[in-house]
């Protein structure tokens, strides 16, 4: 991935199962040999996330506890807790609303299905293959990152999961994923995803074509292109 970073991601993971012997000769087999995300996740599974939540700086506690604004006319202000407590205990308990750290904190969301586990970009017979975002229904030829890349992010050249729902933290952090410690056999999770159709349009404006062949299809040639040939001519 393109980041503007030199240094590596690092993180500490567990090992389970076996003696400890068994696991130190494990992991010494695996030793600086890469890990494909199919080899330990399955179509359909539900994972557990791990991460830290996007940082909202220090917050007022209408913003942090949603807390009712007082009436307009109160005095000192509006956005406050009218009463943080009796005169006895003369202590102000922990439950009371405060101001204080909002976001950033290290948060487990679980039980989120995998919907998909795409291919990177790769080369099979001398060409490259780049039709992840094919499906059964839709067999058009292109790829998972939608015209323009993703905003804030880029191109996924890589393998990637497809998940149900959204994922803690801003984008480019990095997050933990592993088995669901508290497996779900509601209907709804235990279910089979057939995806029919992936959107690929453009996330930065309102998105109208699939691929930028659909594009240059529909829009013609255009000033900038008869610019680039004038240039190279």
């Amino acid at each position: 991935l393109k980041k503007r970073q030199k240094k590596a991601h690092i993180i500490e993971i567990q090992v389970n199962g076996g003696t400890i012997s068994k696991k130190v000769d494990w992991v010494r087999s695996m030793m600086e040999k890469s890990v494909p995300v199919r080899s330990v996740f399955a179509q359909d599974e539900n994972i557990d996330i791990i991460g830290v939540t996007k940082g909202r700086g220090f917050k007022g506690v209408t913003s942090r506890w949603h807390c009712k604004k007082l009436p307009r006319k109160t005095h000192k202000g509006l956005r406050k807790v009218a009463c943080i407590g009796a005169w006895h205990p003369s202590r102000v308990q922990f439950t009371v609303a405060r101001a204080g750290q909002k976001g950033f904190h290290h948060r487990t969301e679980i039980n989120k299905k995998i919907y998909r586990i795409g291919k990177g970009i790769h080369t099979k017979a001398g060409k490259v293959v780049k039709n992840n975002a094919a499906t059964e229904y839709d067999p058009t030829d292109k790829s998972i990152t939608p015209l323009g890349g993703f905003p804030h992010y880029g191109e996924v050249n890589n393998d990637f999961l497809m998940l149900k729902g959204c994922c803690i933290g801003p984008k480019k952090r990095v997050l933990t994923l592993r088995k669901s410690l508290l497996a779900s056999h509601k209907k709804r999770q235990m279910e089979k995803i057939n995806l029919k159709f992936i959107d690929t349009s453009s996330k930065f404006g309102h998105g109208r074509f699939q691929t930028i062949e659909e594009k240059k299809n529909f829009m013609g040639p255009l000033k900038k292109d008869q610019m680039k040939q004038e240039a190279t001519a």
